[in-house]
């Protein structure tokens, strides 16, 4: 079975210097039929104003992934991890037993677009840890790219949970399938362009519940870029 959720049924925040968009409840958004999906939790879709972010504050027992899209995300953390996360690069933070970060956005001039991407961990209270990869265009083009998995299967980098993540960029002819153990989940999130999943056609923002399904089949994008996760139920 596939539901679909259209972007503008998301939750919504304007903070003035960060608006986001909540695919689950997080915050002051609340909507009880949208709590997670399986042990997905949150995907909060951010934009930084110039020259300001979130600061310094703490996570516990969670796998965190940040995706950018646009702009660059400055991070700091507790770990003694000092870096900046730019477009094609996946950063992992598991927060374990208790980590404090920073996120900024410190150009002049450019907003900060990215995905902030919580997964239940399979275990809590282990040693926090940090890992960030760069994943090219090409790696990604007309295909799904395994970006995060539990043991960094194929340089994929290494989740604490019983999850994989994977991303494509699809045009035209181009098409992917992804075979799923129908006891399981799948989640289908439309980064920009338009998509059609199992026959259902998706634009940017749209997203794709999945169960009881036994394959994903991706095809006819128009400047299409996916993110597909394969979950514990």
């Amino acid at each position: 079975m596939l539901t679909l959720r259209k972007s503008q049924d998301r939750g919504h925040a304007d903070h003035g210097w960060l608006k986001s968009q909540h695919s689950f409840s997080f915050a002051d958004y609340y909507d009880p039929a949208h709590m997670g999906w399986g042990n997905l939790l949150v995907i909060n879709e951010d934009r930084i104003a110039p020259g300001t972010g979130f600061g310094t504050h703490g996570h516990r027992d969670m796998e965190i992934i940040s995706y950018v899209l646009s702009g660059a995300l400055a991070h700091k953390d507790s770990m003694g991890n000092g870096t900046a996360i730019l477009p094609d690069e996946v950063q992992r933070m598991s927060a374990g037993s208790g980590v404090r970060h920073s996120e900024f956005n410190h150009a002049a001039d450019a907003t900060t677009h990215f995905l902030q991407i919580w997964i239940q961990p399979s275990e809590k209270g282990i040693t926090p840890g940090y890992e960030q990869k760069h994943f090219a265009p090409d790696e990604k083009r007309g295909r799904l790219r395994l970006i995060a998995s539990p043991d960094g299967a194929e340089g994929s980098v290494t989740i604490h949970a019983d999850a994989t993540l994977r991303a494509g960029f699809f045009d035209a002819e181009e098409r992917a399938e992804l075979v799923l153990d129908p006891t399981r989940k799948a989640y289908v999130h439309l980064v920009r362009g338009s998509l059609t999943v199992n026959g259902v056609r998706l634009s940017a923002g749209d997203a794709a519940r999945l169960e009881a399904e036994s394959l994903i089949v991706l095809s006819a994008g128009q400047d299409a870029e996916v993110l597909v996760f394969d979950l514990a139920a």
